[in-house]
């Protein structure tokens, strides 16, 4: 079963990274695998855990029981040596009574010394101190043959207290040994001192992997908040379908990290942007975009359904902050191609004109049909004739004027269809003497884009103004002194630009006219498509308040100059 996303409802503007419906039992299990992601983090680093904390704990316990035996033997060998070399104990053993004279001294020392036992004895192995007064006459329980020969005695022997561990040194005496001192600790002390420190490195050992327990699951818990509960599975498919997802939709996505650097491109993207070469961590600055779009993109401001030229193309671009978990990880910006619509848009607003041109020619044509008609009835017939005949040239040598003048046809059909606009607005619309448009070689989009967009708003701004209405429309070209570039230039009897709003008219969205909902994309695009193309086309554009004019210089291609040559 395919765990599908679930939409996480957010502030307007503002797009949350998507998520997947938790696992319903817990941090154990979810909906795709039997074991999240975080579960066997959990379980893996527990085990390693145990792995490492029991042996060690184990040999800590063997350590600790093979101290406390030679801590004992080392404790009864420093206080044997001790009381063997002492002054005194040489000279209560060589007494007349020696039991007497080193009872209470030599049990002061035993217990000082936490001792078991400490007993000193003739080299025949007759005990003169004993902890049992009892013992004390009988023979010694134990080796006594290396002490005999001034070595030392360390054993494990069960005597007269129990099992213990004793070391029996000699007393000597002008180089003889005189008597033997043996200490010893009950092994039952130091098995209860082994213990008492296995307990202690048992309890380090679990506190150590009680921690050690709780840091793991306060990792998996936040591990598994940020998975979704997803195991390595689910996670792989789910890497797996964003990537399936991100390059096969129609639409451009860029994920923009807070320092301005690509987190990710998909395909549609780079080609939209006609930028091949992105890749994760080049900045916004260096893919070479339009400056709007650049700009847009490494700022980071929220915008929905804003247009942009990249290229040859229009784009419609939104934008909005990437959060997760209230942090700003970035933006995501979507980029959509409109360059179709925004065609269709202005052959759109073409085919209204000619519409209405029409209309207007229809009924201009009937009023004139009715008044051949009538004077044929007349029988005037050659007033009708001529009536007729001298509409007819009229249409005729306009059309002869504009294909003369003007090379290219797409940009000759667009000034007689804004002539007739014009005129149907009461506006004339007039073209320069001697105007000559060479074949430029430009597309004829671009040329459109600029002067369409142009002239409609000199017949909007001449509208506006008192009579004489006109706009007027020229070109050049410089073939003695700079045959590369071609010129335009659109006038009108229009009130002008004020100077203040000189630097806003190329903003996208700035309009003097009220929106109008009935337009895809609403006022404010026309100057603006103007200024991109011109800047695409490495060209320039100059403004000028009274008359209101538009001059756009052009480069010219290579080609184009190669067919005119």
């Amino acid at each position: 079963m395919t765990v599908q996303p679930q939409e996480i409802s957010a502030p307007t503007g503002t797009r949350r990274l998507a998520r997947f419906p938790r696992s319903t039992s817990g941090l154990w299990s979810n909906s795709t695998d039997r074991w999240s992601l975080s579960a066997q983090i959990f379980f893996v680093v527990v085990l390693m855990l145990v792995i490492l904390v029991v042996p060690i704990d184990w040999l800590s316990l063997r350590a600790a029981e093979v101290s406390a035996r030679n801590e004992a033997i080392a404790r009864a060998h420093s206080t044997a040596v001790s009381l063997a070399a002492s002054p005194w104990v040489i000279q209560a053993v060589a007494s007349a009574d020696p039991p007497s004279t080193l009872g209470g001294p030599v049990e002061q020392v035993r217990r000082e010394g936490h001792l078991s036992f400490i007993v000193v004895m003739s080299t025949t192995g007759v005990r003169w101190t004993h902890p049992d007064p009892d013992q004390l006459g009988r023979t010694y329980m134990g080796s006594t043959a290396a002490a005999l020969a001034g070595g030392t005695v360390v054993e494990e022997y069960v005597g007269t207290l129990g099992p213990s561990i004793r070391v029996v040194v000699p007393v000597v005496r002008d180089g003889q040994v005189i008597a033997l001192v043996a200490a010893g600790v009950l092994m039952e002390s130091v098995n209860q001192t082994a213990n008492d420190r296995s307990i202690q490195f048992a309890l380090i050992g679990i506190g150590s992997l009680l921690i050690g327990i709780a840091g793991i699951w306060v990792i998996t818990r936040r591990v598994h908040r940020q998975t979704h509960g997803l195991s390595p599975i689910g996670l792989g498919r789910l890497y797996s379908y964003h990537e399936a997802v991100l390059h096969s939709v129609r639409a451009g996505v860029v994920l923009v990290g807070r320092d301005g650097t690509v987190v990710l491109c998909n395909d549609e993207a780079s080609h939209l942007l006609d930028a091949p070469s992105v890749h994760p961590g080049i900045a916004v600055a260096e893919l070479g975009l339009d400056p709007d779009l650049g700009d847009l993109m490494s700022c980071g401001r929220r915008c929905t359904g804003e247009t942009y030229v990249a290229g040859s193309k229009a784009l419609v671009a939104t934008q909005v902050p990437a959060l997760l978990d209230g942090v700003n990880l970035g933006w995501v910006t979507t980029l959509y191609d409109r360059t179709d619509l925004v065609r269709l848009t202005g052959e759109l607003d073409c085919l209204r004109s000619f519409s209405d041109m029409l209309r207007s020619r229809a009924h201009e044509a009937d009023n004139r049909l009715h008044a051949v008609i009538m004077l044929v009835e007349m029988g005037r017939g050659d007033e009708a004739v001529k009536l007729a005949t001298a509409t007819i040239e009229q249409s005729q040598s306009l059309i002869d004027a504009v294909t003369t003048a003007v090379k290219d046809a797409p940009v000759a059909a667009l000034l007689l269809g804004k002539m007739a606009q014009a005129e149907e607005r009461g506006v004339s619309l007039r073209l320069a003497e001697n105007l000559d448009i060479p074949s430029t070689g430009l597309e004829a989009g671009d040329i459109l884009i600029v002067l369409g967009n142009l002239i409609d708003n000199a017949i909007d701004a001449a509208d506006q103004a008192g009579e004489p209405r006109w706009v007027r429309v020229n070109a050049w070209t410089d073939q003695a002194q700079d045959p590369t570039r071609v010129g335009f230039e659109v006038a009108d009897s229009g009130p002008g630009i004020p100077p203040h709003l000189m630097s806003s008219i190329f903003q996208r969205g700035w309009s003097t006219k009220p929106s109008d909902s009935g337009r895809p994309h609403g006022r404010g695009l026309g100057l603006w498509l103007v200024a991109s193309t011109v800047r695409r086309l490495k060209g320039s554009i100059e403004v000028f308040h009274n008359p209101s004019r538009f001059d756009v210089v052009l480069p010219l291609p290579r080609i184009a100059q190669e067919d005119e040559q």
